[in-house]
């Protein structure tokens, strides 16, 4: 079978967990499933961060003239080319791993990956034209795919009580997890962040309003009026505004226990969260939310917020503060994981290969 995937709306180093989902994919489809052919659907600006993949037999690469650094021109150029495009390529069926499917289509069967339906639950994040847009995307998405695939149940659940003539339509799949022992010292780190190993707490977040970064920047400055100064917060994470999280650290006079990190590589992240004390997940609202379970794989203690799917997708791993917004919980239950020996969790379902089989399923079925 061939098989297209889009990837025109990949922004490298920008799509955060979305892109490092997809990539796992790519590896896990020519490792686990090179029985198929694909199809990479790539921008001008975006390809040569797939041209790797050609490597492999099974991998064409069919460059599209847009690139993915005008989402409004892509989005125009997909719903107008994408589909003669995949005609022209001879694809049997399309794989569209974010919200961005062509409006219209020829026979070709296409299989959507929905992440959250984030704007219908925190509209303010969103412009009101966002808004339309992404309630139109999803309302397409839903009638005219063949098959919808949830990260979650929790997402499963949410698209189903919104859209409930795609029941049938619906599928969990999670998302993929590749975790690697990082090559990368971590003097390196240390050097360049002023840190000590296993003296700082981590974090791996958009700043984002959602992720509630507020709460544990507050629990922080808490620390420091209790005279706890020796462990800083690694943040670590891209989109958001930057500048409005700046005027919040220097008001609660915590700039010397914060790094902020930007974006990192994944050897980077992955050197992070193996030396350091306990990782934090504050967020209030995900989809999946694949940073717990990467540092739970290394052995870490996490500490997190139990809403929406992160429970479930953690299989009630971790420790969960109830109420998200009290940084004195916070503290409390960081004090807690402080005092557990750290186990590496496995995690096996969330596996290339488990979940290259269940996507190669739903494909290979339309």
């Amino acid at each position: 079978m061939r098989i297209g995937i889009d990837l025109l709306w990949v922004r490298v180093g920008i799509c955060g967990g979305t892109e490092s989902v997809v990539r796992n994919l790519l590896d896990g489809f020519t490792q686990y499933a090179p029985q198929h052919e694909y199809v990479l659907f790539v921008a001008r600006d975006n390809a040569e961060s797939f041209c790797h993949y050609t490597e492999y037999p099974c991998v064409k690469i069919h460059e599209c003239p847009i690139d993915c650094a005008n989402p409004a021109k892509r989005i125009l150029w997909e719903n107008l080319h994408l589909d003669n495009t995949a005609v022209d390529a001879q694809v049997d069926v399309m794989l569209i791993p974010v919200y961005s499917k062509p409006a219209s289509h020829s026979k070709i069967p296409y299989v959507s990956v929905i992440h959250d339906l984030q704007a219908v639950h925190y509209p303010q994040y969103f412009s009101p034209v966002k808004r339309l847009f992404l309630k139109y995307a999803w309302r397409k998405t839903c009638r005219t795919s063949a098959k919808i695939i949830a990260i979650s149940d929790f997402v499963k659940e949410d698209i189903a009580k919104r859209y409930p003539y795609v029941a049938d339509k619906l599928v969990t799949i999670y998302d993929p997890i590749l975790s690697r022992q990082s090559a990368l010292s971590f003097s390196q780190l240390a050097e360049k962040h002023d840190l000590k190993q296993g003296k700082y707490f981590y974090c791996v977040s958009s700043m984002l309003p959602h992720k509630n970064l507020e709460t544990v920047l507050k629990m922080m400055q808490l620390r420091k009026q209790n005279g706890e100064t020796e462990e800083k917060l690694v943040l670590s994470g891209v989109g958001g505004n930057d500048r409005e999280m700046q005027k919040l650290v220097n008001r609660l006079e915590i700039a010397d226990m914060l790094v902020l990190t930007g974006f990192v590589s994944d050897e980077e992240r992955d050197c992070l969260y193996e030396n350091c004390d306990v990782f934090l997940f504050p967020s209030i609202f995900e989809g999946f939310g694949m940073p717990p379970i990467e540092a739970m794989r290394k052995g870490k203690n996490v500490v997190m917020t139990d809403r929406t799917c992160l429970k479930e997708v953690t299989e009630g791993k971790a420790i969960y503060v109830e109420t998200p917004f009290d940084p004195k919980e916070w503290d409390r239950k960081l004090k807690e994981a402080q005092q557990i020996e750290g186990k590496k969790e496995p995690f096996e379902k969330y596996s290339l290969k488990c979940i290259v089989t269940e996507y190669v399923k739903a494909l290979t079925e339309c």
